[in-house]
Formats: structure tokens, sequence, C-alpha cells
């Protein structure tokens, strides 16, 4: 249609391209489409008619100046869209204009096309150097938001950069990690899947395929990304797809059965021939707002015969809905089989007027999900508002345009205006501002797939409110739970990720964590240590406190141990009460009396000493168990010592002129004692003074628990007090021995013989199983060492005195003492 200004068009109303054998002997023939119709692409074009009709109807919008229009079909071809380019370049005027001033009757003002990126590039490629504004309603490729090399176009529809940042995110809002990736070999395909591939990267998104086809490829090809598809362990499949290659690819699919998969898809997702395929239902993509277009249904209802008629395309998609020929009827012969005679069949019959578009169901008539036709209505609109930005000037109450003045792309770049509710504006790379619907395959109640809008991508809101879901999505097979697609599933906490060899990072192996290590995450890519004072539980997911350990009043050792202090000192009391009870007999009063009561005391000490080792160390309970148990063995030590002493004086005295009494009688022997005694209290009291034992929490015996036990303080103070001891224990063996053969018939030195015997065997024994206890088990041998040399000491010496006191009292007398044997 002709006008004051001429817009043109071009949209891939038909599949392809016919394609001949050049000779180089005849003249080629002209380029040309072929194949079914793409009746979406029809409606696109209509609506494109329909907005240029719309504003010549308008009073505000270009007032008083006609628009018209030049609509070719590219067929998905970049042949043919350069072909158009040259076409829009040259006009259809077969004349020239010799006036000044020009009629820009028959010239393109501006294009409105094409659908593909590839196509888009070599059109303005060819149209921008003559400075002729390009708007694109579906070329979403991000190269070409590249002002350089395109300076003239613009496009109503967003760049696939935000799609495939929004696409990532998807992926990644799922937890899907191992995904399959398939694209158009085209610009659209290579750079829309180039820019997700490295959104998908910054995700932490592994890909365990990448395929590219064209829908030219041999069928080879298209098989081979079929099986990889087959193959494949990836349960979700992206596809940066167009619409035909999309096609093309599920109808081979569909010849096979295969696993089903989760189809993620770029503007594909929105295209109505492909909602047949109901093997993808679950589908998910973003695909351009839904919008409405009032008037335009109707407008595309408009058919009547004489319209279709005065139109090739449009009689060819008449023809080819109603299964019938506007014109003379044709009838073909077919050979079915040569043996047989020709069937005579009758392709088409003649249109007898009651075909009514109303009732066809086609995305012609499908004004539900207006999507891509609002991005042409918009680009239409976007051309004629930089038209009249450029042409038109308002003068009081009117407004005057200049039929003769040029648009330029400058005056796009200022287009800004709200048309059916939606703003329409460009930024500074001539891109809108990107706004996706999230779009789910769903299945209806009669079993056919739904178009269904389940969220929103605004790119022009705040991280984090960018991406939105607010209704419930059916995935692959009509399943309510999101499929899980991961190369190896989540470590779960308490383990670390270990990569596979020469595989992507998203296929790992889980390794329980290390002991004394944790990871309280999923999918922790290392291990931490606890503090000194936690331990791992057993699944290594959390760090406990160490259960504190000591030897306990609670435990069995610990009583058992207790038990035999209390009943040793009990033993010790008895003792005493049966020496006190006979201490006038003869064999009291001969093993001094004195000495034997004090060495009870002492060894009753010894014994209950052994409780403070028993019990949670404290800072008080730590310096007493020590020093109580040094002093009162030396006292103890002592006093045997000076019972030793007193024997050998005694013999000694009965040789004639000997008054070797006279200086070891009573108070001799309180010295002597009191002496040996004090020297351990002065060890001690040093001890204690410059480094004194303290609790000590013990990390290193064991790594699970902690050992709660009394440091030394200064091992050396430790060492002279066990050292003092044996020193003391040493001298009574010494002269006990020398005593051992002294004439009497009941020698004391012999029982003291014995009893060192066995406190020197202990205490020698104990050292190396004090330095290799463990633990609690450190404080069980010092008892026990205590216990056993005390248990010694009480049996060697004073139970047999106990046993002729209580059992032999014949032997009681002073008469059976004096007897030599």
């Amino acid at each position: 249609m002709d006008g004051d200004y001429v817009i043109g068009g071009v949209f891939n109303i038909h599949y392809y391209m016919h394609t001949v054998k050049h000779n180089y002997v005849t003249v080629p023939e002209p380029l040309r489409c072929t194949g079914s119709i793409n009746t979406r692409q029809l409606r696109f074009s209509r609506a494109m008619i329909f907005a240029i009709e719309e504003i010549n109807n308008s009073t505000e919008l270009l007032p008083g100046i006609k628009l018209g229009y030049h609509i070719y079909d590219a067929c998905s071809s970049v042949p043919v869209a350069v072909h158009v380019a040259f076409q829009l370049l040259n006009g259809l005027d077969p004349g020239f204009y010799t006036g000044d001033n020009c009629s820009q009757s028959g010239m393109v003002m501006a294009v409105v096309g094409d659908s593909e990126s590839t196509s888009s590039i070599s059109i303005s490629r060819i149209i921008g150097p003559f400075n002729i504004p390009q708007v694109s309603y579906f070329a979403n490729c991000a190269c070409l938001s590249d002002k350089q090399q395109y300076p003239n176009f613009f496009r109503t529809i967003p760049s696939d950069l935000f799609r495939s940042d929004a696409l990532a995110k998807l992926v990644k809002h799922f937890g899907w990690t191992w995904i399959g990736a398939v694209r158009s070999d085209s610009d659209y395909g290579n750079n829309g899947m180039a820019s997700f591939l490295d959104a998908a990267r910054k995700e932490g998104i592994c890909v365990e395929y990448s395929e590219s086809f064209y829908r030219t490829h041999p069928r080879s090809r298209i098989q081979k990304v079929a099986d990889v598809i087959r193959r494949s362990t990836a349960m979700v499949v992206v596809a940066f797809t167009s619409s035909a290659e999309q096609m093309i690819l599920l109808e081979e699919l569909s010849l096979e059965p295969f696993p089903p998969r989760q189809w993620i898809g770029s503007e594909w997702v929105t295209d109505p021939d492909i909602l047949r395929f109901s093997f993808c239902a679950g589908a998910i993509g973003f695909g351009i707002q839904k919008s409405v277009i009032p008037g335009l249904r109707d407008f595309l209802l408009d058919l009547s015969p004489s319209k279709v008629a005065a139109s090739p395309v449009l009689t060819e998609f008449w023809e080819d809905a109603f299964n019938c020929r506007l014109g003379k009827s044709e009838t073909f012969v077919f050979m079915f089989n040569i043996r047989e005679a020709p069937t005579v069949v009758s392709l088409w019959s003649l249109c007898d007027g009651t075909e009514d578009i109303k009732t066809l169901q086609s995305p012609y008539t499908d004004t539900s999900q207006l999507r891509i036709t609002n991005m042409v209505y918009k680009a239409v609109y976007a051309i004629a508002h930089a038209i009249h930005k450029a042409l038109c000037q308002q003068t009081n109450s009117t407004t005057q345009c200049d039929k003769f003045a040029r648009i330029e792309s400058k005056e796009l770049k200022k287009v800004n205006f709200s048309r059916n509710g939606y703003d329409v504006s460009f930024d500074a790379n001539s891109d809108p501002v990107a706004r996706f619907d999230l779009v789910n395959w769903q299945k209806s109640e009669s079993g056919s797939i739904k178009l269904v809008t389940v969220g929103q991508y605004d790119a022009s809101l705040p991280v984090g409110q960018k991406f939105q879901i607010n209704r419930n999505l059916t995935w692959v097979g009509g399943g309510t739970q999101v499929p899980v697609s991961v190369c190896t599933d989540s470590c779960p906490p308490g383990t670390r990720k270990v990569l596979q060899q020469g595989k992507p990072i998203c296929c790992y192996d889980c390794i329980l964590c290390p002991e004394g290590e944790i990871s309280n995450a999923t999918d922790s890519s290392d291990c931490f240590p606890c503090l000194k004072e936690f331990w791992p539980n057993v699944k290594r997911d959390t760090c406990l406190p160490k259960p504190v350990e000591f030897l306990s009043y609670n435990e069995v050792l610990g009583i058992i141990l207790a038990a035999f202090s209390v009943g040793g000192a009990c033993l010790v009391i008895i003792t005493v009460a049966v020496f006190y009870r006979h201490r006038t007999s003869p064999i009291v009063r001969a093993n001094n009396s004195e000495l034997s009561f004090l060495l009870l005391f002492s060894l009753t000490l010894c014994f209950l000493c052994s409780l403070t080792f028993i019990g949670e160390p404290s800072e008080w309970s730590c310096m007493l168990r020590h020093t109580a148990f040094g002093i009162t063995f030396v006292l103890c030590m002592s006093c045997v010592l000076g019972k030793t002493i007193v024997v050998l004086m005694a013999f000694k005295a009965t040789l004639p002129g000997s008054n070797m009494m006279k200086w070891f009688g009573p108070p001799q022997q309180r010295m002597t004692v009191m002496s040996f005694t004090l020297i351990q209290v002065l060890i001690c009291t040093i001890w204690l003074v410059l480094s004194p034992p303290f609790p000590m929490k013990n990390l290193t015996i064991y790594k699970e628990r902690i050992i709660l036990e009394c440091a030394l303080g200064s091992p050396i103070g430790f060492w002279t007090v066990l050292g003092y001891i044996g020193l003391l224990a040493v001298f009574c063996f010494v002269l006990a021995v020398l005593a051992r053969k002294l004439p009497d018939n009941f020698n004391e030195a012999k029982l003291i013989t014995f009893s060192m015997l066995i406190f020197c065997a202990v205490w020698i024994t104990f050292i190396p199983a004090y330095l290799s206890s463990p633990g609690k088990f450190t404080v069980a041998v010092e008892i026990f060492a205590i216990l056993a040399s005390s248990f010694g000491l009480i049996l060697c010496i004073f139970a047999p005195k106990c046993f002729i006191i209580l059992f032999k009292p014949e032997k009681n007398t002073k008469k059976y003492l004096m007897n030599k044997d």
C-alpha cells in the first residue's frame, strides 16, 4: 500500500527458500519462497497492516499523513533477506522527481523486521549505511546491541543477554547443576548459548554436552543431536533454538521413544505450533509478556473472498486452511502400483463461499497469547512516533506536519510513549527494558497442552527481585515434583566434595570428613577442624563438647579403689584397737608401742590420702593429694626406720658394756621421725610455692575426649618427693636386712624386711606404669601403688602380731619372747 511515508516489513511467511542448481548456462531463476505457510508469521504481517491502518485513522498521531507499507517474505533465508533489503532500498517507483520538494512516496523510511537475528544482521549491514532505521520485533541476539556495527538497528524485543541471565538463574533456582544444551547454528543460537553458558558457569552449572544444528543441515546431523540427547544423563535440556529448528529436532526425537527430559526453552516455548509435541509437557522458558491488542482479532477475521483473492499469500493461506481452491478444480493422476490401472484422484475442490474463518483453529486466528505480535505492533508505533517527532509541530490546538522531511535514527532514540498499557522506549543500545513471562506447558483436562504464565522476570528491578514465581509449575510427565538433574547427588553434611578426574566440577565423589573435622553444609568443598575442646559427632556434621573424663566415684574403678582405701583404713583402726586393748601385753611392749601407734596412725593417713586422688581435680585437691601422699608416706617410712633402728639398738644394747639405747631412747626416736618428716614438709612447701600442681585439661592423650587431671607443676618437685620416700625405703630395707638374723623368738626386723621388699617392688614397678598409663589410669596406678604398699606394711608388720594376740595368746608371754632358738 502506498502512502506519504512507506514502512518496510520483513516476515518469514514461508518456511523454506526454493533452491535450484545453477548450471551457469541459463539465467538463474528469481529467488522465491516455498513450503507451507507459517500462519503465525502471517499474523505478524497482518498485525503490521492493522497498526498502520490504526495510525492512518488517528487524529492525534501523524494527522494528515498517510503511512504505506511494503511487506516482503524472507522465508527464513539469508539470501532472500539480502534480496529483500536491496528491494527496500531501490523502491518501486519507475521514475525520478525533478521538483524541489520531492515527495517521499514510495521511499522506505524505516523497516520492521526481520524475525531472525542472522537475517536482521544482513539487512542492517545493507540499509544501515543509508541511515534507514530498522526495528526488529523478534531478533534478540545480544550481538545486535553493538552500536558500532549496527548504529541504525532497534528492536522492541529484549536482548538475549537478559534472557540468558534469566535462564541461568532459573536453572540455578531449581538446583539443576547438570544440563544438556542445544542451539541453532546461527547468530541467534550461537550468541545466545554463549551468553547462557557464561552466566551458567558463574552460577556453578555444568554442561554435559552442547550441540548445534540448523534447519538446512542434512538429517544425519539432526539424528546425531537427537542421539546425544537420548544417551545423555542430564535430565534438563536447555534449547536456544528458533521455532523452526526446535520443531525439526522434536520431530526427530518423536520417531523413537527416549527417556523423559525437562525442556528449558528460549522464545520457542511460546510458539503454538510446537505445542503439539505432548512429550514436551512441563517445558518452561521465558517468553515475551502476553498482551492484548484491541480490535486485532476482528481485523484478522475480516477476510472476505475478494480480499483473499486479491492477495496471493492470503489465497495460499485460505486454500491450505480449508483444503479448497479459489478457482478451477485440478485433477492429478497418481500411479500407486505399476501393475494396476492408474488411480485418478481429485486433490482440490472449489471453494464454495461457505468457508468461515471464525471456525478455523489456527495460530493465525489464535489471539489468546499475543506476545511477538505485540512486538510488531509496538515497532510500527515506534516508527510512527519517530516520524511524528520529525515532521509535526504543535501550534495552538492543532498539529501541523511537513510531508517532505526525512526520519533519522536519532528520532527513534527519543521515542518514549505508552500504548495499550505498554511502555515503549529504547536504551543506549537501542534495546527495550527486558521483561519476560515465565511460561509453563501444562496439560489441560482435555489432554491438550496450554501455555500458562507462572512467573515474571523484570531486569529493571533491583537484584534479588528480578525473578519471581507466583504459580505452581507442572514438570516433565505432568509431575508436581521438581525433577533432579545433577551429575552427582549432593554431598550431605559430614562429607566433602572431591572432583572426579577429567570431569566437570559438578561431577565429584563424597568423602567422609577426616577424624576431628566436620562440614555442616551440603556440597561442602572442604572440612574444617573443631575447636580443641570439641569433637565431631558420628555424622561429622557438628562439633560437640568433648566429654570430660577423670577418675570418679561413680565408676566401677573409682568405687573399687575407694572401697579398698576405706577398707585399709578400717583395718588399721581395728589393728589400733587390738593393740590398744592389749597394750600391756609383752608382744606390744616388746615392739616399741609408741612407734607402732605412730606407724598405725601414718598408715591410716596413707590409706585415706588415696581418696584425694578420686573425684574431679580442683586446685586444692591437686595440691593436697601429692603433698599429703608425700608427707604421710615419709611419716610412715620414718616410723618403720625408727623401729628398725630400735631393733638394732636393742640387740646391740645386750652386749656387755654397751650403752647404745641411752643414745636412741624414746626422745631420740621421736626426734628422728620428726626430722625425716620435716624434710619432706620442707620439700613439699618449696614445691607448692614455686610451681604447685594444678588441674589441667589434657587434650593430647585422647583426641575425642578431655582428660581432667592434675598437672605436676614442677616435675622436679614430684620426683624429689617420690625419691625421698624411696631413699628412706631403701635405708629401711638395708637396716632390716642387717637385723633379720638377730637371735630372738620374735624378730620384727624380718617382718620389716618383707614389708620393705613389697614396698620397693611396688614403687619400682610404679614408675614405668605411671609413665605409660593414659588418662585417668595414671591416677589409678598411683592409688594402687599407695594402697599396695600400705597393705604390704600393715600385713607384714602388724598382721603376725595381731594373729598371736588374738589366736595364740600362749605365745604372748615374756617367757616365750625371751626364749632363744
